[in-house]
């Protein structure tokens, strides 16, 4: 039987002692529920670009800048929240997060320009950076406390409830601009905020199994100088990718000196933002981050691109573009429900590769007269693989990561979300410089397929996913067999020996 790390490291469960009780299912609920809100706001902006532009008289090269604002801020955020969680713990993190989250929904609803309406979903990117990170912790936390290896139904639960909320986003946007116009999109955010803070206050602890106290916490300093260097990287990075003109070739400059500064400040420093060391060692979870990344960048360039091409060159209201986009939602919970509690990660990547191959290739035959049935086959093809490839990505995670760091793996993890989510509106701006139309969205489709055929390399080639969440694969957080352990600085078992955390593919 495989063992969690509070007693793989403290030697057998003393003579008649009792078992630890299972995972607190309270938690759950403030868990799901806190992270679905950057999925549901990332998606439900989708159908309602056109109508905002059309409010604010913006072309789409503007109102992109409202997906664009929200993914900058979190894929700068999520790590560095992430870190925060890991070293203050998950409440308090949880609970101004999900406070930030209500005054952008506000903000928004009342917004009277488009650039005060970037400002909110700046402060929605920020706001949702905390939960998903929190509930990862969590995980890890009750899992040390139970003594049990990672619970995979509670990361399913995590891992289709945000996967069925970024694919449903669409279908209940369209409905929310039906009934209340676009700033309905925002104000839909104001009760999710409230119900996060009621439930976070009464339901996660203080205080999570393997939480350092108050004194360990004066011991582990931040590293302030490292996040700053870490977003000026990103940032300069991102906004290149919104729109990567010659005039802005000196952001990338700008992007590879800060994080010639970063690498040189957190390989000097003791207790580092981002260990480079250990990560560079852990090649298994860097894979996981590629083919995050390859994932969003297809999946969100067809939600963004193929939903702007269904309003304005097929001619369909906001609410009947996210009605076409239903099955892909149907397909995405299908997927995740039949396969969320199989542990084996490689079948979910190569299923999930292949359908966004079939998915892409069927796009070129798509026209602006195709029937409804070949849009909604489409649909379903790109569902598919939002079910799996999500799915396998975040158990993957678990299983590589150190747990003295999940959050900020995590919030790494999200930040190759954003990154695939940037890369993917740099793509439809690219594709679609004034409108919508059918030779655009061709070009996106084999832009599109370009990169899912590289998902399927990358997934071919790492011979570490043949044991990652099987019945050999290890314990979470120590070497799998045949491969190089990398340890952890300053980190020691029970026993005072060093502890092997991460690891890395031979």
């Amino acid at each position: 039987m495989i063992v969690g790390p509070a007693r793989r490291h403290g030697g057998p469960r003393p003579a008649g002692a009792r078992p630890a009780p299972g995972f607190d299912r309270r938690l759950l609920t403030p868990m799901v529920l806190g992270s679905i809100l950057n999925p549901i706001n990332s998606s439900m902006l989708a159908v309602a670009l056109v109508p905002i532009g059309a409010a604010f008289g913006t072309p789409l090269s503007q109102t992109v800048w409202l997906v664009s604002a929200l993914y900058l801020a979190t894929a700068v955020g999520q790590p560095v929240v992430g870190r925060l969680v890991d070293m203050y713990g998950p409440r308090r993190l949880y609970l101004a997060g999900t406070a930030l989250v209500g005054t952008a929904g506000l903000l928004g609803a009342l917004a009277p320009s488009l650039g005060v309406l970037i400002t909110a979903r700046v402060l929605l990117g920020l706001g949702t950076c905390a939960a998903y990170p929190a509930a990862m912790h969590l995980i890890r936390s009750e899992s040390s406390r139970t003594g049990s290896d990672g619970p995979s139904g509670v990361l399913s639960v995590l891992s289709i409830a945000n996967q069925t909320m970024a694919v449903i986003g669409p279908t209940l946007g369209g409905l929310l601009v039906g009934l209340g116009g676009w700033r309905a999109v925002f104000i839909v955010n104001i009760p999710l905020s409230l119900a996060c803070l009621v439930l976070g206050t009464l339901r996660l602890p203080r205080r999570s199994a393997g939480e350092p106290g108050r004194g360990a916490r004066r011991t582990a300093p931040l590293d302030v100088t490292g996040m700053a260097l870490f977003a000026a990287t990103l940032t300069a990075l991102m906004l290149f990718l919104m729109d990567p003109r010659p005039a802005h070739r000196y952001l990338p400059v700008l992007a590879a000196v800060a994080a010639a500064g970063f690498a040189r400040r957190e390989l000097r420093v003791a207790q580092p933002f981002i260990d480079l060391r250990v990560l560079g060692g852990n090649l298994p979870m860097l894979a996981t981050f590629l083919r995050q990344l390859l994932t969003c960048t297809t999946g969100y360039a067809f939600m963004y691109g193929f939903t702007q091409w269904l309003e304005q060159e097929r001619g369909l209201h906001a609410s009947a573009a996210g009605l076409v986009l239903l099955p892909m939602s149907l397909a995405a919970v299908a997927a995740s429900g039949i396969t969320g509690r199989r542990k084996e990660i490689r079948g979910k990547l190569l299923v999930g590769s292949l359908a966004q191959i079939a998915a892409c290739a069927l796009l070129l035959a798509v026209r602006t007269g195709s029937p409804l049935w070949l849009l909604a086959a489409a649909a379903v093809l790109v569902g598919v693989p939002q079910g799996l490839n999500g799915l396998a990505n975040q158990n993957a995670l678990y299983h590589q990561a150190d747990p003295a760091r999940m959050g900020s793996s995590a919030g790494l993890l999200r930040t190759f979300t954003y990154l695939g989510a940037m890369s993917a509106s740099a793509a439809d701006a690219a594709f679609f410089p004034l409108r919508a139309d059918t030779p655009g969205l061709h070009r996106l489709a084999l832009f599109m397929l370009g990169t899912s055929v590289v998902l399927l390399m990358t997934v071919l080639l790492d011979r570490s996913l043949r044991r990652t969440g099987t019945a050999a694969d290890p314990t979470p957080g120590t070497p799998p067999v045949g491969t190089t352990g990398r340890t952890m600085a300053g980190t020691t078992d029970d026993d005072g020996s060093p502890e092997q955390t991460l690891s890395c593919e031979r």
